[in-house]
């Protein structure tokens, strides 16, 4: 698309450490949810664009993995694409949190966002959980131990406040440029990876221990053999694949007698459902693979 008279855009890339409400952040500048969230670290595992929109401008922005030190294949490979996002961006949203101290963890970060020329802001996240005395002294603290920034932004992702100040920010920030997204767009995934990423997430909230981190979900359209008239034409009928690493983890997804997967799939396909506007069937089921977090083939397989 060309550039309108006095129309601008651009993509801000969202960064920080594993669990510090990058997702939660994107899904409020969005507008809608966009990127699934969980109390458990390392939820996000590639980068997912939401895209704000208004007469006036487009905000792209970018969720990436959480910056953290790899012990398999597939942290390495997050933290690569989160990596690759900060030159080539016009501005990166670095994320910390305020209830709890900033570290190695954010100070490697914050040489990485510095070694490239991108305009960069720091965002003191979760103020609603913290006291007023412990956010300043975050702030305080970010100037000295993380360099300096374009703009410094105390918020809460999870209540909205402080957002609109970031957002303003942002805005203001961006250069003129085309319309990269139509009206009403406000993701670039296709339905198969919302879906996928939509039931991962209601499994990481009712599941436990080390069983999160071994659930990846595959999803694909059900084939249509002409015979089976079950299902209304405009119910969109996808199959999902959830893969874990042991069988004892496999026991543990299905849940007794099926009631977890079952509570899952459900929980996912009525969110699936208000997120596209129409009726879907969603088909699942559970496979063993083992270790497949540490096996580049495994990992290229599977999208990673």
């Amino acid at each position: 698309m060309s550039p309108r008279p006095g129309f601008r855009s651009g993509f801000v890339t969202v960064v920080g450490r594993p669990n510090v409400g990058k997702s939660t952040l994107v899904n409020r500048l969005v507008g809608t949810k966009v990127a699934i969230t969980s109390p458990r670290p390392q939820t996000t595992r590639t980068t997912i664009r939401g895209v704000r929109t208004t007469p006036a401008n487009q905000l792209v922005l970018l969720d990436t993995p959480g910056l953290h030190r790899p012990r398999t294949a597939l942290g390495e490979r997050t933290n690569e694409r989160a990596r690759a996002t900060l030159a080539e961006v016009d501005m990166i949203c670095f994320v910390v949190e305020a209830t709890a101290p900033i570290g190695r963890g954010d100070r490697f970060i914050s040489e990485l966002v510095h070694d490239v020329a991108t305009p960069s802001v720091l965002v003191v996240n979760k103020v609603d959980a913290a006291s007023e005395g412990a956010v300043v002294e975050h702030l305080a603290r970010a100037a000295s131990w993380l360099g300096d920034f374009e703009a410094y932004f105390p918020l809460s992702a999870r209540t909205g406040d402080g957002v609109d100040a970031l957002t303003a920010d942002l805005e203001g920030r961006l250069p003129v440029g085309p319309q990269y997204y139509p009206d009403g767009v406000v993701t670039d995934q296709p339905e198969m990876f919302l879906a996928a990423e939509l039931l991962r997430e209601q499994l990481l909230l009712l599941t436990h221990e080390e069983v999160p981190h071994s659930i990846t979900v595959e999803v694909e359209p059900m084939d249509d053999d002409g015979d089976d008239r079950s299902h209304p034409d405009d119910v969109l009928r996808l199959r999902a694949v959830v893969r874990v690493e042991r069988d004892s983890q496999k026991g543990i997804v299905i849940g007794r007698g099926g009631a977890l997967l079952k509570e899952a799939g459900t929980a996912a396909r009525r969110e699936l459902e208000a997120l596209l506007g129409t009726r879907v069937f969603l088909d699942t089921t559970v496979r063993v693979e083992r270790n497949w977090q540490r096996r580049p083939q495994a990992l290229d397989r599977l999208g990673y």
